[in-house]
């Protein structure tokens, strides 16, 4: 019989602290995801169907490793969770996949699609893959051996959200066991006997050649020879997070996992080939991705194109935004492409979702004030507040003087040239540590969109 793993996120001990996830007062994401779990679990049991509950103590890496333990490719494995953001205006459901898994994203379209037919009142913010997450990819998608989905049902700091999941848990729950059941169903195949699962093989492609050795094809997912990877560049011996298995005597590793290595990965279902695009196969020079003082590759049509493919409201409201980063940071020397993908993250592609930023503050960087105001700073254009912010990455990235008038309110606090790395500016521009990981995903995802990786 198939096996169905439910683990609601956080309640667990990170680095020995408990960790309630996301905080309201009254209530945390810990205790609301658990008693909605502890409802779903009774109800699919109820139905016939094997359920494991991870047990609430765990940290997010030894829940990977007790789902792992105990799960086969036959079975299903989701985690719920809830939101918060500093915008109470933010709601909605959104349902998270592996990246490059086409039937993946139909299992969370079949999982959404279940939760708003109990609850229509819920606002779907749709099924996104991984990559579109804050970090690039999540592990709950990608370290697990069976098929995994992460469910985000609401936002605890939305009104209407936190009254449906503490009103309606119920109908929540019913929403997600239907879901679970038919996706349990797809992947096990029907019926009380689960199909046995087969290994497939794919075809594997470098820069556009063919390479001679084939990959594996597991829960819908690509999986490569680790051999490749040495060739590609790429040193995996330290990297804990990506998943191998061994098949035939041959250990493979997981296709889209070279994402993070600067490594593009497309899929063509005609012809079963994983497309792998190396920074030496592309228009951008290896080594220099992550640093900021240099020029951009993108053109504005592209950038244009991918901020509308995240807020198409952006490119109305903002429609000269890439034509400004482009001639702004051209005149300093900073690559335009990293000071956008930095706007992206500072102003949530624009719709300032969750920022203490207003849209008339013409602040694309997240800049303070120079008096250290809770407002941030603000500028009288859009032009100016992406000079200022241009002038404050080459305040960290570089020595030279600045070639046009200084706009920016916070330059002379900076140590010039202490950062000219997009990770250096972790825990400066921003106390988040993670702060230059979200930049560099964001950054990939353009390039990828652009074709340029």
């Amino acid at each position: 019989m198939a096996q169905i793993f439910i683990s609601a996120a956080h309640g667990g001990f990170e680095n020995g602290v408990l960790d309630p996830g996301a905080i309201i007062p009254g209530t945390t994401e810990a205790a609301e995801m658990i008693r909605l779990r502890d409802l779903i679990v009774p109800e699919l049991r109820s139905r016939g169907f094997t359920v494991l509950s991870v047990p609430d103590d765990l940290s997010a890496a030894q829940t990977l490793g007790w789902i792992n333990a105990r799960c086969r490719l036959t079975d299903v494995s989701l985690e719920i969770q809830a939101g918060a953001f500093n915008d109470p205006a933010v709601r909605g459901a959104v349902a998270y996949h592996i990246a490059n898994n086409e039937t993946r994203r139909t299992h969370a379209e079949l999982l959404m699609l279940a939760l708003l037919r109990r609850v229509p009142q819920l606002t779907s913010r749709g099924v996104r893959p991984d990559t579109a997450s804050g970090f690039g990819s999540l592990a709950f998608t990608r370290n697990i051996a069976c098929p995994s989905l992460i469910m985000e049902v609401g936002f605890l700091s939305n009104p209407q959200d936190l009254a449906l999941i503490q009103n309606r848990r119920r109908d929540i729950a019913l929403g997600l066991a239907d879901g679970l059941a038919a996706w349990s169903r797809a992947v096990s195949g029907t019926g009380p006997t689960p199909v046995t699962p087969t290994i497939p093989t794919v075809n594997i492609t470098i820069n556009g050649g063919a390479y001679e050795e084939k990959g594996i094809l597991i829960s819908d997912n690509a999986y490569i020879p680790i051999d490749l990877t040495d060739l590609l560049g790429v040193n995996l011996s330290q990297d804990t997070n990506v998943r191998r298995v061994s098949y035939n005597n041959i250990v493979y590793i997981k296709a889209v996992d070279l994402r993070n290595y600067n490594v593009s990965v497309g899929w063509d279902a005609a012809s079963r080939t994983v497309q792998l695009r190396t920074l030496s196969g592309s228009q951008i020079c290896p080594g220099t991705l992550d640093r900021i003082m240099g020029f951009g590759k993108t053109s504005e049509i592209q950038m244009l194109m991918f901020l509308k493919a995240n807020n198409e409201a952006a490119v109305s409201q903002y429609p000269d935004l890439p034509r400004l980063y482009r001639e702004e940071a051209a005149i300093e020397g900073v690559n335009h492409d990293i000071a956008f993908s930095q706007m992206c993250v500072e102003t949530s592609f624009l719709t300032f979702n969750g920022t203490t930023l207003r849209p008339a503050q013409n602040n694309f960087g997240g800049i303070g004030s120079a008096t250290g105001g809770t407002e941030g700073a603000s500028f009288p254009s859009a032009r100016i507040g992406v000079r200022a912010q241009i002038q404050h990455l080459k305040a960290y990235a570089s020595t030279e003087p600045l070639v046009q008038v200084l706009v920016d309110p916070r330059f002379r606090f900076v140590k010039r040239g202490v950062a000219p790395l997009v990770n250096q500016l972790s825990g400066r521009w921003s106390a988040d540590l993670q702060y230059g990981q979200k930049i560099m995903a964001v950054l990939r995802r353009l390039y990828e969109s652009a074709g340029l990786l």
